[in-house]
C-alpha cells in the first residue's frame, strides 16, 4: 500500500490526505459522540479515560518511535550504500588510468554501461519495488571480464590492478545490498500496530469530556494531527527508493563518473 501511495502522490498530497483526513475524521467523530452522548461533556469518566489514554499513548508512542527510527536508519544506510558503490566505481575508473590505453578504454566502456544500466534501467524498477538482477549483472560482469583478461606487467600496474579488483568486488556486494533494500518493506505486524494503534487511540479521545466544545475539538484535533504526522512519516520512509523523500541516483552522475553522461 505504501509503495502505491508513494508512486502516485506527492508528499504534500499525502500530508493533506493522511494528516487532514485523520484530523477531520477525529473531529467529526468527537462531535457526533458528544451529540449522541451529551453526558460526556460533564467529564464524569475523565479520570479513568485519562489513565487509559496515558497508558495507550505511551505504548503507541514507543511503537511509533521504534518504527520511525528504524526506517530512518534504513534510509541513511541505503544512502551510504549508494554513495559507497558510486565512489568505488569512480575509484576503479581512476585506477584504470594506470593500465595501457586499450585496457583503460575497455574498463571505462564497461563501467559506463554499468552506471547507465543502474540509473536508466534499475532505478525505475527499484522505485516500483521490482528491482531487476539480470540487466546490471550482465554489465557488471563485463567489467570483471575486462579485468580478468588483463595481466599486469609492472609493479605499478599490479598495485592498481589489485585495488581495482578489490573495489569491484565491493561494488558487487553493495549492488546486492541495494537491491535487497529495494524489496524490503515494513513487516505486516508493524503495519497493523501502526494503523491499529491509531484506530484505538483516537476514539479514546472522544470519551475525554470537556464543557466547551471548541476546547474538546482542539484537544482531539491536536492528538489526531500528531498521530497523522507520525503515520505520514512511516509511509514516506517505508520505501527508500520511492516517493519524493527517496535515495537519489545522483552519485552515479557526479565526480569521476560525470564524463560517462556526456559521451
Amino acid at each position: 500500500m505504501s509503495l502505491w501511495l508513494l508512486n502516485h502522490f506527492s508528499t504534500v498530497t499525502l500530508a493533506v490526505v493522511i494528516v487532514g483526513g485523520t484530523v477531520s475524521v477525529a473531529v467529526v467523530g468527537s462531535v457526533l459522540a458528544r451529540r449522541r452522548h451529551p453526558s460526556l461533556a460533564d467529564g464524569e469518566h475523565n479520570d479513568m479515560v485519562g489513565v487509559t489514554l496515558g497508558m495507550f499513548g505511551a505504548i503507541y508512542g514507543i511503537i511509533l518511535a521504534f518504527v520511525i527510527v528504524t526506517l530512518w536508519t534504513q534510509l541513511e544506510s541505503t544512502q551510504t550504500v549508494v554513495a559507497t558503490e558510486a565512489t568505488d566505481i569512480a575509484l576503479i575508473a581512476r585506477d584504470a588510468a594506470a593500465f595501457p590505453p586499450a585496457v583503460e578504454a575497455a574498463v571505462d566502456e564497461a563501467l559506463s554501461g554499468y552506471v547507465h544500466s543502474v540509473v536508466d534501467d534499475q532505478w525505475p524498477r527499484m522505485r516500483a519495488g521490482r528491482p531487476s538482477y539480470g540487466a546490471t549483472a550482465e554489465q557488471l560482469q563485463k567489467v570483471f571480464d575486462v579485468l580478468q583478461a588483463y595481466e599486469p606487467r609492472t609493479v605499478r600496474e599490479r598495485v592498481f590492478y589489485e585495488e581495482a579488483v578489490g573495489r569491484l568486488n565491493d561494488v558487487a556486494g553493495q549492488r546486492r545490498s541495494r537491491l535487497t533494500t529495494a524489496e524490503q518493506e515494513l513487516p505486516p505486524l508493524l503495519q497493523i500496530l501502526v494503523v491499529g494503534g491509531a484506530l484505538v487511540l483516537i476514539p479514546l479521545t472522544f470519551l475525554y469530556g470537556m464543557r466547551r466544545l471548541r476546547v474538546q475539538i482542539l484537544f482531539v484535533a491536536s492528538v489526531a494531527a500528531l498521530i497523522g504526522f507520525s503515520v505520514l512519516l512511516v509511509v514516506v520512509l517505508d520505501r527508500p527508493f520511492s516517493g519524493e523523500l527517496s535515495v537519489s541516483p545522483a552519485p552515479y552522475k557526479e565526480g569521476a563518473l560525470a564524463p560517462y553522461w556526456t559521451k
